[in-house]
């Protein structure tokens, strides 16, 4: 008869293997709802040896999220290569890969609450959303963008988070459909800032110069042009 033996870890990797446990445990439930009993036993390990490395269950929490805000970060990540809707689409697939993965984790990161409250926490969450922010202006390539293209920029960042959040709360609409309506609206936000802004009408122009008619905003310029008809025939007073 063999017995197993346990192979004995060095500091670091232990400190990665619990955070990756909580990772996965703040995947499936509220990290307020996770004890550090149970983030223990998924180790294979006491409770006393998970306060030996962390000091507490914000600690850890807080190197979970470390973890999980650079990921997310680098879900925006994508080659300035080919036409900027395409790019988009492939973004927010990615994005919405990490929402399905880690739903309660990230609703609970991006509401708030207990073990999220703290200063350390937020500054994570201000840095995936402007991490978000500065890869849509290299894909727009804007190195210092005016007052309304940030505007633009930080709506749609914003709007993105919000519609994940929302989606989340019973997967109402099909994900597909949410992942293509966000570059939709990333365009439309552009569009109306361009009928105020000779600037941003350039960047807009710029854009849709490089779109195939079968991109996601040629099928927004499809979708728009087969309402036309529908609209009354009416002028303003």
């Amino acid at each position: 008869m063999t017995t197993g033996v346990r192979r004995r870890m060095g500091v670091e990797e232990r400190k990665q293997q619990l955070i990756g446990v909580a990772l996965e445990l703040f995947s499936h439930r509220s990290p307020d709802e996770v004890s550090i009993d149970e983030i223990a036993a998924a180790a294979g390990i006491s409770r006393p040896l998970v306060y030996h490395y962390f000091p507490g269950k914000q600690s850890l929490y807080e190197a979970a999220l470390r973890r999980a805000a650079d990921e997310l970060a680098a879900r925006f990540v994508e080659p300035a290569r080919g036409p900027l809707g395409p790019r988009l689409l492939r973004v927010m697939g990615r994005f919405f890969d990490f929402v399905d993965d880690h739903g309660p984790g990230f609703a609970a990161l991006m509401r708030g609450g207990p073990a999220v409250g703290s200063s350390t926490t937020n500054a994570m969450i201000d840095e995936v959303r402007q991490a978000a922010y500065e890869q849509i202006l290299a894909h727009l390539e804007v190195e210092k963008p005016s007052a309304r293209l940030e505007l633009v920029v930080r709506s749609w960042v914003s709007l993105a988070e919000s519609t994940a959040l929302l989606w989340l709360d019973g997967r109402r609409v099909p994900r597909a459909e949410l992942e293509l309506q966000l570059v939709h609206d990333f365009a439309a936000l552009a569009a109306v800032s361009a009928a105020y802004d000779p600037d941003m009408a350039e960047i807009l122009v710029g854009i849709l110069a490089d779109e195939p008619a079968d991109g996601p905003f040629g099928d927004l310029v499809a979708r728009l042009s087969a309402l036309v008809p529908h609209v009354p025939d009416q002028r303003l007073r």
